[in-house]
Protein backbone atom coordinates (compact mmCIF):
# COMPACT_ATOMS: atom_id res chain seq x y z
CA UNK A 1 0.00 0.00 0.00
CA UNK A 2 1.00 3.03 -0.75
CA UNK A 3 1.91 5.87 1.79
CA UNK A 4 1.42 9.75 1.94
CA UNK A 5 3.80 12.11 3.99
CA UNK A 6 1.88 15.33 4.50
CA UNK A 7 1.90 17.75 7.45
CA UNK A 8 -1.34 18.63 9.52
CA UNK A 9 -0.54 21.78 11.64
CA UNK A 10 3.01 21.26 11.25
CA UNK A 11 2.66 17.75 12.51
CA UNK A 12 4.28 15.09 10.40
CA UNK A 13 1.82 12.26 9.26
CA UNK A 14 2.12 8.85 7.12
CA UNK A 15 -1.14 7.47 5.62
CA UNK A 16 -2.31 5.69 2.98
CA UNK A 17 -2.74 7.60 -0.36
CA UNK A 18 -6.35 8.51 -0.82
CA UNK A 19 -6.81 8.94 2.99
CA UNK A 20 -9.29 12.06 3.03
CA UNK A 21 -7.89 14.60 5.21
CA UNK A 22 -10.36 14.07 8.06
CA UNK A 23 -9.47 10.70 8.15
CA UNK A 24 -5.59 11.15 8.63
CA UNK A 25 -6.12 14.42 10.98
CA UNK A 26 -8.32 11.34 13.17
CA UNK A 27 -5.28 8.89 13.12
CA UNK A 28 -2.84 11.67 13.84
CA UNK A 29 -5.60 12.42 16.79
CA UNK A 30 -6.08 15.96 15.79
CA UNK A 31 -9.37 17.37 15.89
CA UNK A 32 -10.99 18.94 12.61
CA UNK A 33 -14.78 19.48 13.90
CA UNK A 34 -17.73 18.27 11.59
CA UNK A 35 -21.05 18.41 11.44
CA UNK A 36 -22.96 16.18 8.53
CA UNK A 37 -20.13 13.88 9.10
CA UNK A 38 -21.11 10.55 10.47
CA UNK A 39 -18.58 7.15 10.79
CA UNK A 40 -21.31 4.91 9.55
CA UNK A 41 -22.18 6.86 6.92
CA UNK A 42 -20.39 8.10 3.10
CA UNK A 43 -19.01 11.20 3.50
CA UNK A 44 -21.25 14.47 2.09
CA UNK A 45 -19.26 17.48 2.63
CA UNK A 46 -22.67 19.26 2.81
CA UNK A 47 -22.35 21.28 6.14
CA UNK A 48 -18.53 22.67 5.80
CA UNK A 49 -17.51 22.75 9.02
CA UNK A 50 -15.00 20.71 8.25
CA UNK A 51 -12.87 23.24 5.80
CA UNK A 52 -9.57 23.30 5.92
CA UNK A 53 -6.50 25.31 4.49
CA UNK A 54 -4.48 23.18 1.60
CA UNK A 55 -1.17 24.82 0.37
CA UNK A 56 -1.48 25.48 -2.79
CA UNK A 57 -5.40 25.53 -3.43
CA UNK A 58 -7.18 28.68 -3.95
CA UNK A 59 -10.19 28.33 -2.00
CA UNK A 60 -10.92 26.31 1.37
CA UNK A 61 -11.29 22.02 1.00
CA UNK A 62 -13.77 20.11 3.25
CA UNK A 63 -11.54 17.72 4.90
CA UNK A 64 -14.14 14.70 4.89
CA UNK A 65 -14.25 14.57 0.82
CA UNK A 66 -10.88 15.51 0.29
CA UNK A 67 -8.17 13.21 -0.82
CA UNK A 68 -4.85 13.38 0.46
CA UNK A 69 -1.36 13.39 -1.68
CA UNK A 70 2.36 13.21 -0.27
CA UNK A 71 3.60 16.31 0.20
CA UNK A 72 0.44 18.26 1.70
CA UNK A 73 0.57 20.54 3.82
CA UNK A 74 -2.91 21.59 6.02
CA UNK A 75 -4.01 24.38 8.17
CA UNK A 76 -7.24 23.30 10.35
CA UNK A 77 -7.51 26.54 12.43
CA UNK A 78 -5.79 29.45 10.94
CA UNK A 79 -7.53 32.37 11.05
CA UNK A 80 -9.23 31.61 7.57
CA UNK A 81 -10.39 28.59 8.21
CA UNK A 82 -11.81 29.60 11.80
CA UNK A 83 -13.43 32.70 9.79
CA UNK A 84 -15.14 30.49 7.44
CA UNK A 85 -16.31 28.11 10.00
CA UNK A 86 -17.66 31.20 12.14
CA UNK A 87 -20.04 32.32 9.18
CA UNK A 88 -21.27 28.73 8.48
CA UNK A 89 -22.36 28.87 12.22
CA UNK A 90 -23.67 32.55 12.39
CA UNK A 91 -25.86 31.33 9.25
CA UNK A 92 -27.31 27.87 10.64
CA UNK A 93 -28.32 29.59 13.79
CA UNK A 94 -30.02 32.37 12.34
CA UNK A 95 -31.47 30.11 9.52
CA UNK A 96 -34.00 28.60 12.06
CA UNK A 97 -35.18 28.26 15.90
CA UNK A 98 -31.83 27.15 17.50
CA UNK A 99 -32.99 28.85 20.71
CA UNK A 100 -31.18 26.23 22.79
CA UNK A 101 -32.81 26.66 26.96
CA UNK A 102 -36.05 25.20 25.45
CA UNK A 103 -34.36 22.48 23.31
CA UNK A 104 -34.31 18.44 24.13
CA UNK A 105 -30.64 18.54 23.33
CA UNK A 106 -28.94 20.96 24.78
CA UNK A 107 -26.09 19.71 26.76
CA UNK A 108 -26.07 17.39 24.32
CA UNK A 109 -26.26 19.33 20.58
CA UNK A 110 -23.34 18.91 17.83
CA UNK A 111 -24.21 22.50 16.85
CA UNK A 112 -24.81 23.92 20.33
CA UNK A 113 -21.46 22.82 20.94
CA UNK A 114 -19.66 24.22 17.82
CA UNK A 115 -21.22 27.58 18.92
CA UNK A 116 -19.58 27.27 22.25
CA UNK A 117 -16.27 26.35 20.50
CA UNK A 118 -16.46 29.22 18.34
CA UNK A 119 -17.88 31.70 20.39
CA UNK A 120 -21.14 32.72 18.98
CA UNK A 121 -23.32 34.80 21.57
CA UNK A 122 -25.62 36.15 19.50
CA UNK A 123 -27.46 36.26 16.19
CA UNK A 124 -25.66 38.18 13.41
CA UNK A 125 -28.41 37.64 10.94
CA UNK A 126 -32.49 38.42 11.77
CA UNK A 127 -33.52 34.80 12.78
CA UNK A 128 -37.46 33.07 13.58
CA UNK A 129 -39.04 34.90 10.76
CA UNK A 130 -40.35 31.46 9.08
CA UNK A 131 -41.94 28.86 11.54
CA UNK A 132 -41.69 25.70 10.63
CA UNK A 133 -44.20 22.73 11.49
CA UNK A 134 -43.43 20.15 14.28
CA UNK A 135 -44.43 16.15 13.22
CA UNK A 136 -45.99 14.63 16.29
CA UNK A 137 -46.89 11.43 14.39
CA UNK A 138 -44.59 8.56 14.75
CA UNK A 139 -45.55 6.39 17.77
CA UNK A 140 -41.87 6.83 19.41
CA UNK A 141 -40.11 9.52 17.38
CA UNK A 142 -40.65 13.50 17.29
CA UNK A 143 -39.91 15.80 14.18
CA UNK A 144 -38.96 19.35 14.84
CA UNK A 145 -38.48 20.87 11.90
CA UNK A 146 -37.28 24.12 13.24
CA UNK A 147 -34.19 22.59 14.62
CA UNK A 148 -33.10 21.35 11.31
CA UNK A 149 -29.52 21.96 9.89
CA UNK A 150 -30.25 20.58 6.87
CA UNK A 151 -27.18 17.98 7.27
CA UNK A 152 -28.93 15.06 5.81
CA UNK A 153 -27.59 12.71 7.84
CA UNK A 154 -31.12 11.75 8.71
CA UNK A 155 -31.73 10.82 4.98
CA UNK A 156 -28.58 9.24 4.34
CA UNK A 157 -28.94 6.76 7.08
CA UNK A 158 -32.38 6.04 6.05
CA UNK A 159 -30.84 5.34 2.72
CA UNK A 160 -27.61 4.28 2.97
CA UNK A 161 -28.07 2.21 6.39
CA UNK A 162 -31.43 1.20 6.64
CA UNK A 163 -31.74 1.05 2.94
CA UNK A 164 -35.53 1.77 3.70
CA UNK A 165 -35.34 5.36 1.71
CA UNK A 166 -38.74 6.59 3.64
CA UNK A 167 -36.57 10.29 4.27
CA UNK A 168 -35.73 12.68 2.00
CA UNK A 169 -35.44 16.12 1.50
CA UNK A 170 -38.01 18.59 -0.92
CA UNK A 171 -38.12 22.19 -1.63
CA UNK A 172 -35.11 24.02 -2.47
CA UNK A 173 -32.46 26.59 -0.15
CA UNK A 174 -33.67 28.01 2.50
CA UNK A 175 -37.35 26.54 2.46
CA UNK A 176 -35.77 23.14 2.29
CA UNK A 177 -37.18 20.49 4.34
CA UNK A 178 -36.86 16.79 5.61
CA UNK A 179 -39.98 14.94 4.72
CA UNK A 180 -41.30 11.13 4.90
CA UNK A 181 -42.64 9.52 1.37
CA UNK A 182 -43.23 13.00 0.05
CA UNK A 183 -44.79 15.26 2.25
CA UNK A 184 -47.00 12.21 4.27
CA UNK A 185 -47.52 12.38 8.10
CA UNK A 186 -44.18 10.47 9.47
CA UNK A 187 -46.44 7.94 11.38
CA UNK A 188 -48.49 7.21 7.83
CA UNK A 189 -45.22 6.78 5.73
CA UNK A 190 -42.94 3.55 4.99
CA UNK A 191 -40.78 4.02 8.32
CA UNK A 192 -40.03 1.25 9.86
CA UNK A 193 -39.06 2.37 13.03
CA UNK A 194 -35.82 1.01 13.31
CA UNK A 195 -34.69 4.90 14.84
CA UNK A 196 -31.56 5.19 13.38
CA UNK A 197 -32.51 8.57 11.53
CA UNK A 198 -32.88 9.87 15.31
CA UNK A 199 -29.46 8.16 16.65
CA UNK A 200 -27.43 10.14 13.80
CA UNK A 201 -29.07 13.39 14.17
CA UNK A 202 -26.43 16.07 15.35
CA UNK A 203 -29.42 18.40 16.61
CA UNK A 204 -32.82 18.58 18.33
CA UNK A 205 -34.93 17.88 15.08
CA UNK A 206 -35.57 14.39 15.83
CA UNK A 207 -36.36 12.94 18.97
CA UNK A 208 -37.12 9.77 21.07
CA UNK A 209 -40.33 10.61 22.55
CA UNK A 210 -39.44 8.67 25.60
CA UNK A 211 -36.55 9.68 26.78
CA UNK A 212 -36.56 13.38 25.65
CA UNK A 213 -35.91 15.66 28.56
CA UNK A 214 -34.55 13.10 31.24
CA UNK A 215 -31.21 13.88 31.06
CA UNK A 216 -27.78 15.46 29.03
CA UNK A 217 -25.74 12.58 27.82
CA UNK A 218 -23.19 13.50 30.40
CA UNK A 219 -25.81 13.06 33.51
CA UNK A 220 -26.40 9.02 31.38
CA UNK A 221 -24.88 5.73 32.06
CA UNK A 222 -24.07 3.44 28.79
CA UNK A 223 -24.01 -0.33 28.80
CA UNK A 224 -22.41 -2.20 25.93
CA UNK A 225 -24.64 -4.58 25.80
CA UNK A 226 -26.54 -7.29 22.76
CA UNK A 227 -29.85 -7.22 21.47
CA UNK A 228 -32.03 -10.19 22.66
CA UNK A 229 -35.23 -9.56 20.56
CA UNK A 230 -34.15 -12.18 17.96
CA UNK A 231 -31.36 -13.72 16.81
CA UNK A 232 -28.78 -11.43 15.09
CA UNK A 233 -27.56 -10.08 18.15
CA UNK A 234 -26.91 -6.81 17.21
CA UNK A 235 -24.70 -4.82 19.60
CA UNK A 236 -26.16 -2.06 21.59
CA UNK A 237 -26.24 0.11 24.13
CA UNK A 238 -28.52 0.16 26.97
CA UNK A 239 -28.89 4.27 28.31
CA UNK A 240 -30.01 4.50 32.05
CA UNK A 241 -30.35 7.14 34.47
CA UNK A 242 -31.12 6.67 38.15
CA UNK A 243 -31.36 2.84 37.54
CA UNK A 244 -33.94 3.44 35.11
CA UNK A 245 -33.86 2.26 31.22
CA UNK A 246 -34.21 5.50 29.13
CA UNK A 247 -33.27 4.27 25.89
CA UNK A 248 -31.43 1.63 23.48
CA UNK A 249 -28.93 2.86 21.28
CA UNK A 250 -27.26 0.71 18.41
CA UNK A 251 -23.49 0.39 18.93
CA UNK A 252 -21.49 1.84 15.60
CA UNK A 253 -18.53 -0.55 16.61
CA UNK A 254 -20.18 -4.14 16.83
CA UNK A 255 -19.01 -5.90 14.00
CA UNK A 256 -22.68 -7.64 13.76
CA UNK A 257 -24.72 -5.18 12.85
CA UNK A 258 -22.68 -2.16 12.40
CA UNK A 259 -24.39 -0.05 14.67
CA UNK A 260 -28.03 -1.00 12.78
CA UNK A 261 -30.99 -1.60 15.70
CA UNK A 262 -34.97 -2.47 14.48
CA UNK A 263 -38.25 -1.66 16.14
CA UNK A 264 -37.68 -5.23 17.54
CA UNK A 265 -34.44 -4.20 19.48
CA UNK A 266 -34.52 -0.39 20.12
CA UNK A 267 -38.57 0.41 20.92
CA UNK A 268 -40.53 -2.47 21.44
CA UNK A 269 -38.72 -4.00 25.04
CA UNK A 270 -39.57 -0.16 26.43
CA UNK A 271 -43.38 -0.25 25.37
CA UNK A 272 -43.43 -3.79 26.91
CA UNK A 273 -46.91 -3.72 28.84
CA UNK A 274 -47.15 -7.22 30.00
CA UNK A 275 -47.44 -7.83 33.88
CA UNK A 276 -44.61 -9.11 35.71
CA UNK A 277 -43.97 -11.91 37.83
CA UNK A 278 -42.05 -9.95 41.03
CA UNK A 279 -42.72 -12.80 43.73
CA UNK A 280 -42.36 -16.33 43.83
CA UNK A 281 -45.54 -17.92 43.65
CA UNK A 282 -46.72 -21.55 45.21
CA UNK A 283 -49.49 -22.89 45.18
CA UNK A 284 -51.51 -24.29 48.64
CA UNK A 285 -54.81 -25.82 48.76
CA UNK A 286 -55.72 -24.49 45.17
CA UNK A 287 -54.69 -21.21 45.44
CA UNK A 288 -51.76 -19.42 44.02
CA UNK A 289 -50.29 -17.28 47.03
CA UNK A 290 -46.67 -15.24 47.81
CA UNK A 291 -43.65 -17.22 49.07
CA UNK A 292 -40.27 -16.85 49.74
CA UNK A 293 -37.41 -17.77 47.40
CA UNK A 294 -36.14 -20.60 50.23
CA UNK A 295 -39.84 -22.24 50.27
CA UNK A 296 -40.22 -22.24 46.60
CA UNK A 297 -36.72 -23.78 45.65
CA UNK A 298 -37.79 -26.61 48.24
CA UNK A 299 -41.42 -27.17 46.72
CA UNK A 300 -39.56 -27.18 42.91
CA UNK A 301 -36.97 -29.77 43.90
CA UNK A 302 -39.33 -32.13 46.13
CA UNK A 303 -41.71 -31.90 43.08
CA UNK A 304 -39.23 -32.40 40.11
CA UNK A 305 -37.02 -35.10 42.26
CA UNK A 306 -37.58 -38.99 41.24
CA UNK A 307 -39.66 -38.61 38.36
CA UNK A 308 -37.18 -39.97 35.67
CA UNK A 309 -39.38 -40.74 32.64
CA UNK A 310 -42.29 -38.49 33.85
CA UNK A 311 -40.85 -35.26 33.86
CA UNK A 312 -40.28 -32.89 30.99
CA UNK A 313 -38.79 -29.89 30.09
CA UNK A 314 -39.87 -26.93 28.11
CA UNK A 315 -37.37 -24.12 27.10
CA UNK A 316 -37.66 -20.75 25.98
CA UNK A 317 -34.56 -20.17 23.57
CA UNK A 318 -34.51 -16.59 24.97
CA UNK A 319 -32.46 -17.72 27.68
CA UNK A 320 -29.05 -17.07 28.10
CA UNK A 321 -26.61 -19.57 27.08
CA UNK A 322 -25.55 -20.03 30.85
CA UNK A 323 -29.36 -20.91 31.90
CA UNK A 324 -29.82 -23.35 28.70
CA UNK A 325 -26.50 -25.27 29.84
CA UNK A 326 -27.58 -25.25 33.41
CA UNK A 327 -30.71 -26.52 31.65
CA UNK A 328 -29.39 -29.15 30.48
CA UNK A 329 -27.19 -30.38 33.02
CA UNK A 330 -29.90 -30.51 35.27
CA UNK A 331 -32.91 -31.61 33.39
CA UNK A 332 -31.01 -34.32 30.91
CA UNK A 333 -27.96 -35.70 33.55
CA UNK A 334 -29.04 -35.05 36.89
CA UNK A 335 -32.97 -36.03 36.09
CA UNK A 336 -32.96 -37.62 33.81
CA UNK A 337 -36.06 -35.98 31.95
CA UNK A 338 -36.89 -38.12 29.87
CA UNK A 339 -38.77 -35.70 27.07
CA UNK A 340 -36.90 -31.75 26.01
CA UNK A 341 -38.44 -29.15 23.67
CA UNK A 342 -37.96 -26.07 22.67
CA UNK A 343 -40.50 -23.75 22.24
CA UNK A 344 -39.42 -22.32 19.21
CA UNK A 345 -38.45 -24.34 16.11
CA UNK A 346 -35.13 -24.92 14.60
CA UNK A 347 -33.23 -24.76 11.18
CA UNK A 348 -32.34 -28.40 9.87
CA UNK A 349 -28.85 -30.07 10.78
CA UNK A 350 -28.78 -31.15 7.14
CA UNK A 351 -26.55 -28.84 5.99
CA UNK A 352 -24.10 -28.82 8.65
CA UNK A 353 -22.28 -26.20 10.55
CA UNK A 354 -23.10 -22.74 8.47
CA UNK A 355 -19.89 -20.96 7.47
CA UNK A 356 -20.39 -17.62 6.53
CA UNK A 357 -21.38 -14.09 8.46
CA UNK A 358 -23.91 -11.20 7.47
CA UNK A 359 -21.02 -9.47 6.63
CA UNK A 360 -20.67 -11.80 3.18
CA UNK A 361 -23.87 -9.79 2.00
CA UNK A 362 -21.85 -6.44 1.65
CA UNK A 363 -19.77 -8.69 -0.97
CA UNK A 364 -22.58 -10.49 -3.15
CA UNK A 365 -24.07 -10.51 -6.50
CA UNK A 366 -26.42 -12.81 -5.62
CA UNK A 367 -29.05 -13.64 -2.18
CA UNK A 368 -30.42 -17.17 -1.93
CA UNK A 369 -32.72 -16.46 0.76
CA UNK A 370 -35.09 -19.82 1.27
CA UNK A 371 -37.58 -20.82 4.12
CA UNK A 372 -36.90 -17.52 6.18
CA UNK A 373 -38.38 -14.12 6.37
CA UNK A 374 -36.27 -11.88 8.15
CA UNK A 375 -38.17 -8.86 7.21
CA UNK A 376 -40.74 -10.35 10.07
CA UNK A 377 -38.47 -12.27 12.16
CA UNK A 378 -34.73 -10.56 11.50
CA UNK A 379 -35.32 -7.30 10.15
CA UNK A 380 -32.06 -6.17 10.72
CA UNK A 381 -31.23 -9.24 8.04
CA UNK A 382 -33.60 -7.54 6.05
CA UNK A 383 -31.94 -4.11 5.91
CA UNK A 384 -28.72 -5.77 4.69
CA UNK A 385 -30.16 -7.81 2.39
CA UNK A 386 -32.11 -4.67 0.83
CA UNK A 387 -28.58 -2.66 0.90
CA UNK A 388 -26.86 -5.21 -0.97
CA UNK A 389 -29.82 -4.97 -3.68
CA UNK A 390 -29.15 -1.23 -3.57
CA UNK A 391 -25.47 -1.75 -4.67
CA UNK A 392 -26.76 -4.59 -7.31
CA UNK A 393 -27.23 -7.98 -5.68
CA UNK A 394 -30.13 -9.68 -6.95
CA UNK A 395 -32.30 -11.23 -4.57
CA UNK A 396 -33.91 -15.01 -5.34
CA UNK A 397 -36.22 -15.67 -2.64
CA UNK A 398 -37.67 -19.25 -2.24
CA UNK A 399 -40.49 -19.43 0.01
CA UNK A 400 -43.54 -17.47 -1.55
CA UNK A 401 -45.53 -14.30 -2.36
CA UNK A 402 -46.06 -13.53 1.28
CA UNK A 403 -42.68 -13.17 2.38
CA UNK A 404 -41.88 -9.72 3.12
CA UNK A 405 -38.82 -9.51 1.23
CA UNK A 406 -40.89 -10.23 -1.94
CA UNK A 407 -40.98 -6.79 -3.43
CA UNK A 408 -37.07 -6.86 -3.37
CA UNK A 409 -36.68 -9.74 -5.52
CA UNK A 410 -35.70 -10.50 -8.57
CA UNK A 411 -37.01 -13.73 -8.74
CA UNK A 412 -39.79 -15.89 -6.45
CA UNK A 413 -40.09 -19.26 -5.91
CA UNK A 414 -42.04 -21.84 -4.50
CA UNK A 415 -39.64 -24.32 -2.86
CA UNK A 416 -40.49 -27.04 -5.30
CA UNK A 417 -38.55 -24.28 -7.34
CA UNK A 418 -35.14 -24.56 -5.03
CA UNK A 419 -33.49 -26.16 -7.96
CA UNK A 420 -33.76 -23.35 -10.27
CA UNK A 421 -32.89 -21.13 -7.51
CA UNK A 422 -29.71 -23.32 -6.63
CA UNK A 423 -28.84 -23.28 -10.86
CA UNK A 424 -28.89 -19.43 -10.51
CA UNK A 425 -26.35 -19.17 -7.67
CA UNK A 426 -23.94 -21.62 -9.21
CA UNK A 427 -23.71 -19.16 -12.10
CA UNK A 428 -23.32 -16.30 -10.01
CA UNK A 429 -19.68 -14.73 -8.66
CA UNK A 430 -19.77 -14.30 -5.14
CA UNK A 431 -23.26 -15.68 -4.35
CA UNK A 432 -24.56 -15.96 -0.30
CA UNK A 433 -27.60 -18.32 0.51
CA UNK A 434 -29.54 -17.91 3.72
CA UNK A 435 -31.72 -20.49 5.04
CA UNK A 436 -34.59 -20.47 7.95
CA UNK A 437 -36.32 -23.37 9.30
CA UNK A 438 -38.58 -24.09 6.64
CA UNK A 439 -36.19 -25.66 4.41
CA UNK A 440 -37.15 -28.94 4.69
CA UNK A 441 -34.37 -31.76 5.15
CA UNK A 442 -34.71 -32.93 1.65
CA UNK A 443 -34.55 -29.58 0.22
CA UNK A 444 -31.01 -29.02 2.20
CA UNK A 445 -30.14 -31.68 -0.09
CA UNK A 446 -29.91 -29.22 -3.35
CA UNK A 447 -28.59 -26.15 -1.15
CA UNK A 448 -25.09 -28.87 -0.86
CA UNK A 449 -23.98 -28.10 -3.76
CA UNK A 450 -22.86 -24.31 -3.38
CA UNK A 451 -21.38 -25.67 -0.09
CA UNK A 452 -17.98 -24.89 -1.92
CA UNK A 453 -18.92 -21.76 -3.86
CA UNK A 454 -21.16 -19.88 -1.03
CA UNK A 455 -21.47 -18.48 2.45
CA UNK A 456 -24.05 -19.76 4.22
CA UNK A 457 -26.14 -18.02 6.90
CA UNK A 458 -28.52 -20.05 8.94
CA UNK A 459 -31.16 -17.60 9.86
CA UNK A 460 -32.46 -19.61 13.40
CA UNK A 461 -35.69 -18.61 14.63
CA UNK A 462 -35.99 -17.42 18.37
CA UNK A 463 -33.02 -15.84 20.32
CA UNK A 464 -30.43 -18.30 21.65
CA UNK A 465 -31.32 -21.47 19.47
CA UNK A 466 -27.83 -21.89 18.55
CA UNK A 467 -26.85 -22.77 22.08
CA UNK A 468 -30.29 -24.13 23.10
CA UNK A 469 -29.01 -26.61 19.96
CA UNK A 470 -25.68 -27.01 21.09
CA UNK A 471 -27.22 -28.66 25.05
CA UNK A 472 -29.74 -30.85 23.06
CA UNK A 473 -32.52 -28.68 24.24
CA UNK A 474 -33.81 -28.38 20.85
CA UNK A 475 -37.15 -30.50 19.24
CA UNK A 476 -40.69 -30.84 20.05
CA UNK A 477 -42.45 -31.53 23.16
CA UNK A 478 -45.92 -32.60 23.86
CA UNK A 479 -47.01 -31.99 27.60
CA UNK A 480 -49.71 -35.09 27.63
CA UNK A 481 -48.88 -37.61 29.80
CA UNK A 482 -46.06 -35.84 31.72
CA UNK A 483 -46.56 -35.87 35.42
CA UNK A 484 -43.88 -32.62 36.37
CA UNK A 485 -42.87 -30.64 33.80
CA UNK A 486 -40.20 -27.20 33.97
CA UNK A 487 -40.99 -24.60 31.89
CA UNK A 488 -38.38 -21.78 31.51
CA UNK A 489 -40.60 -19.14 29.35
CA UNK A 490 -38.30 -16.20 30.07
CA UNK A 491 -39.57 -13.84 28.45
CA UNK A 492 -41.38 -15.58 25.72
CA UNK A 493 -44.32 -13.44 23.86
CA UNK A 494 -47.52 -15.18 23.87
CA UNK A 495 -50.05 -15.66 26.03
CA UNK A 496 -49.30 -19.64 25.97
CA UNK A 497 -52.81 -20.49 26.37
CA UNK A 498 -52.80 -23.77 24.20
CA UNK A 499 -49.85 -24.89 25.83
CA UNK A 500 -51.63 -24.42 29.20
CA UNK A 501 -54.92 -26.26 28.28
CA UNK A 502 -52.55 -29.55 26.77
CA UNK A 503 -50.97 -30.26 29.92
CA UNK A 504 -52.64 -32.90 32.07
CA UNK A 505 -54.93 -31.63 35.21
CA UNK A 506 -52.62 -33.40 37.85
CA UNK A 507 -49.23 -32.72 36.45
CA UNK A 508 -46.83 -31.07 38.82
CA UNK A 509 -45.61 -27.68 36.86
CA UNK A 510 -43.24 -24.90 37.75
CA UNK A 511 -42.90 -22.33 35.77
CA UNK A 512 -39.53 -19.93 35.14
CA UNK A 513 -40.93 -16.51 33.60
CA UNK A 514 -40.46 -13.20 33.85
CA UNK A 515 -44.16 -12.23 32.22
CA UNK A 516 -47.67 -13.41 33.77
CA UNK A 517 -49.29 -15.97 31.61
CA UNK A 518 -51.65 -18.53 31.61
CA UNK A 519 -49.00 -20.67 31.99
CA UNK A 520 -48.03 -19.01 35.29
CA UNK A 521 -51.49 -19.04 36.66
CA UNK A 522 -51.12 -23.09 35.81
CA UNK A 523 -48.36 -23.31 37.73
CA UNK A 524 -47.55 -24.85 41.09
CA UNK A 525 -44.29 -22.70 41.60
CA UNK A 526 -43.67 -19.92 39.77
CA UNK A 527 -39.89 -18.20 40.06
CA UNK A 528 -39.92 -14.58 38.94
CA UNK A 529 -37.20 -14.13 36.31
CA UNK A 530 -34.89 -11.03 35.38
CA UNK A 531 -35.96 -9.50 32.05
CA UNK A 532 -32.78 -8.72 29.48
CA UNK A 533 -31.77 -5.60 31.30
CA UNK A 534 -31.55 -6.73 34.76
CA UNK A 535 -29.72 -9.79 33.93
CA UNK A 536 -25.88 -10.34 32.46
CA UNK A 537 -24.23 -13.57 30.68
CA UNK A 538 -23.62 -14.40 27.41
CA UNK A 539 -25.78 -15.54 24.00
CA UNK A 540 -24.74 -17.25 21.00
CA UNK A 541 -25.85 -15.40 17.84
CA UNK A 542 -27.32 -17.39 14.44
CA UNK A 543 -23.82 -16.69 12.95
CA UNK A 544 -22.26 -18.51 15.97
CA UNK A 545 -20.54 -15.83 17.70
CA UNK A 546 -20.34 -15.80 21.31
CA UNK A 547 -22.17 -12.47 22.73
CA UNK A 548 -21.84 -10.92 26.15
CA UNK A 549 -25.03 -9.56 27.26
CA UNK A 550 -24.72 -7.16 30.35
CA UNK A 551 -27.44 -6.54 33.10
CA UNK A 552 -28.10 -2.45 33.33
CA UNK A 553 -30.44 -1.87 36.08
CA UNK A 554 -31.49 -3.96 39.31
CA UNK A 555 -33.92 -6.64 38.65
CA UNK A 556 -37.48 -5.63 40.13
CA UNK A 557 -39.00 -6.89 42.96
CA UNK A 558 -37.54 -9.96 43.69
CA UNK A 559 -36.96 -11.30 40.32
CA UNK A 560 -33.57 -13.19 39.52
CA UNK A 561 -31.56 -13.75 36.65
CA UNK A 562 -32.20 -16.98 34.38
CA UNK A 563 -29.11 -18.69 35.40
CA UNK A 564 -28.62 -17.69 39.07
CA UNK A 565 -32.84 -19.38 39.65
CA UNK A 566 -31.28 -22.61 37.73
CA UNK A 567 -28.23 -22.66 39.81
CA UNK A 568 -30.03 -22.30 42.95
CA UNK A 569 -32.53 -25.09 41.90
CA UNK A 570 -29.61 -27.31 40.78
CA UNK A 571 -28.23 -27.04 44.17
CA UNK A 572 -31.24 -27.71 46.23
CA UNK A 573 -31.36 -31.06 44.26
CA UNK A 574 -27.31 -32.08 44.78
CA UNK A 575 -25.70 -30.44 41.73
CA UNK A 576 -22.87 -28.18 42.17
CA UNK A 577 -22.46 -25.58 39.42
CA UNK A 578 -21.31 -22.64 41.28
CA UNK A 579 -22.72 -19.31 43.14
CA UNK A 580 -21.65 -16.87 40.46
CA UNK A 581 -21.87 -16.40 36.71
CA UNK A 582 -18.17 -16.64 36.56
CA UNK A 583 -18.24 -20.33 37.88
CA UNK A 584 -21.17 -21.40 35.75
CA UNK A 585 -19.14 -19.59 32.71
CA UNK A 586 -16.14 -21.48 33.64
CA UNK A 587 -18.15 -24.50 33.88
CA UNK A 588 -19.52 -24.18 30.71
CA UNK A 589 -16.12 -23.38 28.91
CA UNK A 590 -14.70 -26.70 30.49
Amino acid sequence: MEMAKITINGQAVSVPAGTTILQAARQAKIDIPTLCDHPALRPAGSCRICVVEVKGQRVLQTACTFPITGGMEILTESPRVVGARKLILDLLFSERNHYCPYCEMSGSCELQSLGYRYGINHWVYPTYLNPFPVDASHRYLLMEHNRCVLCGRCFRACGELVANHTLGLRQRGARSMIHADLGLPWGESTCVSCGTCAQVCPTGTLIDKRSAYMGRNAQMRYVESACSQCSVGCGMKIVTRSDSVLRLEGDWDTKVSGGLLCQKGRFAPLYDGRERVLRPLVRRNGRQEAAGWEEALRVAAEGLSGRKGDLGVLASSNATTEALYLTGRLFKETLKASRIGLLNPAVSEALGKPKGSLADLAGSDLILLAGADPLQDQPVVAFLIKRAVDGGARLVLVDGESNGLAPFASMTLAMDGLDQAVQMAERAANPVVLYGAAVPDGAAGMLKRLQKKAAFIALEPGVNTRAAKAFGLAGTLQPAGIKALYLLLGEEAGEGAELAERIDKDAFVVVQSCFASPLTRRADVVLPMAIWSERSGSLTNTEGRTLKVQHAVDPAGEAKPDWEILALLAERLGMKVGASLEDVAASLRK
